[in-house]
């Protein structure tokens, strides 16, 4: 095995979160990372709604003249 497999193989995967998980198996530090990880979609899906609640209010201006 060379030095660059070696590494790839002691990295963590990538955080992830499926609904439903069981926690039991995680430390604390893997919880606060899955929170980190759910805050930041949080804020992305609130952006997006944002987003279109900005695009409509501006049709609606348009078509209410």
């Amino acid at each position: 095995m060379t030095r660059d497999e070696d590494d790839r193989a002691l990295r963590k995967p990538p955080v992830r979160h499926e609904i439903g998980e069981v926690l039991d198996t995680l430390s604390v530090e893997e919880l606060g990372a899955r929170i980190a990880l759910l805050r930041g979609e949080i804020t992305r899906l609130d952006n997006a709604i944002m987003a279109k609640q900005a695009s409509r209010s501006a049709a609606d201006a348009v078509f209410k003249t």
